[in-house]
């Protein structure tokens, strides 16, 4: 994994342009890997200013690592470079940490690759995990210490007061609240390592995280990830998502690991889709001149990163593997997904979104 080096500056001296964008980070277990290598491409170009970042399950921990950067890049006044430098250090010691996590006992090495996102009950075999998913015992009988590496990991990488604290980027992790289904969405003071364990809190394996008398589950069935706090809370109109789980699979699901892989990604995609619907709704009624552009109503600017072939290749099980092989061939191919992506896009950032929200999101009603 290389070592984090800083942007090199055009060669005719000139300072390097800027464009602020937000970014909505997916969960999708140890896939999350590609996300790490999208970040670490997109800080090390130099020409990128983050004003928000919001954050789902893996997506929330990737989150909170770009942030303890900047606090860290913080206290001692860095610069922008700095900053960069930084947050590319401290997604590289959480990611290393989640990879070394598979060196544990079989017990917390279950719990370790089941931290973010995803499960199937083929991948996890007849141990003590496996009989956690079955239908006959729940996390409370099974893991009732609620055993949790990530924890752990989490509390002795991210310092969470200074995060709350940061100015820029804003950061926003989103749960599932049990009782109601909505997302819950915590920012600033907030934001606190227990926000981030519920966010990736799997309800088969873990027992429900509560927050102040609360209880919530992962953030990826109510909002993977959530972006209206992007919208309404950060003043830049480019949103960049970094999609995991992928929207088409040519091939028909027939065993019943293929159907409830498919049903699952289907399950974590549907709060996307509907953000998106909701989106391209309102970028339409502002050009028609339905809406008036103001406070209320912006249009947005959306663009995305995906692994393409690659991650589609990838099954739901692979979210489980806390192999530190597939995690780096995971981050590489991450870090060439966004140097990609700033080669074809980045003289959109500010003039034009990049996506086709209504071909890849919305669809199209046929009548005939």
């Amino acid at each position: 994994m290389s070592t984090p080096q800083p942007p090199s500056p055009p060669p005719d001296g000139k300072p390097l342009p800027v464009r602020p964008i937000s970014l909505a980070l997916q969960g999708g277990g140890a896939h999350g890997a590609f996300t790490w290598g999208v970040l670490d491409a997109l800080l090390q170009d130099g020409r990128l200013q983050i004003d928000g970042i919001s954050g789902t399950s893996a997506g929330a921990v990737n989150a909170v690592a770009v942030a303890q950067g900047f606090a860290e890049a913080a206290r001692t006044r860095g610069d922008a470079e700095a900053c960069a430098t930084a947050a590319r250090e401290a997604l590289g010691r959480v990611w290393r940490g989640v990879a070394g996590l598979g060196s544990l006992g079989s017990m917390a090495q279950g719990v370790a690759r089941l931290l973010t996102g995803g499960w199937s009950n083929a991948a996890l075999g007849k141990g003590a995990i496996g009989t956690a998913m079955s239908r006959w015992m729940s996390p409370y009988q099974s893991n009732p210490l609620d055993l949790n590496p990530l924890r752990t990991l989490l509390e002795e990488q991210i310092d969470f007061p200074a995060i709350g604290r940061l100015a820029a980027p804003r950061v926003f992790v989103s749960a599932t609240h049990v009782e109601t289904g909505r997302a819950e969405v915590f920012h600033g003071r907030r934001l606190t390592l227990a926000a981030v364990m519920a966010s990736a809190c799997l309800p088969m394996v873990f027992r429900a995280v509560e927050i102040n008398g609360e209880h919530y589950w992962d953030g990826g069935y109510s909002a993977n990830p959530a972006l209206a706090p992007l919208i309404d809370f950060c003043e830049c109109r480019d949103i960049v998502l970094v999609q995991l789980n992928p929207l088409r699979r040519e091939h028909l699901p027939q065993t019943p690991q293929e159907i409830a892989e498919r049903v699952a990604e289907l399950g974590f995609n549907a709060s996307l889709l509907q953000q998106m619907r909701s989106i391209d709704f309102i970028n339409r009624l502002i050009a028609k001149g339905a809406l008036i552009e103001g406070e209320s109503y912006k249009p947005l600017r959306l663009h995305r990163i995906d692994g393409g072939p690659a991650m589609e290749e990838l099954s739901q099980s692979s979210k489980l593997s806390a192999d530190p092989a597939m995690m780096e061939r995971l981050f590489e191919q991450g870090q060439e997904a966004a140097r990609q992506w700033l080669r074809r896009s980045f003289a959109a950032l500010g003039v034009q979104g990049t996506v086709d929200i209504r071909r890849d999101y919305v669809g199209r009603l046929r009548t005939g």
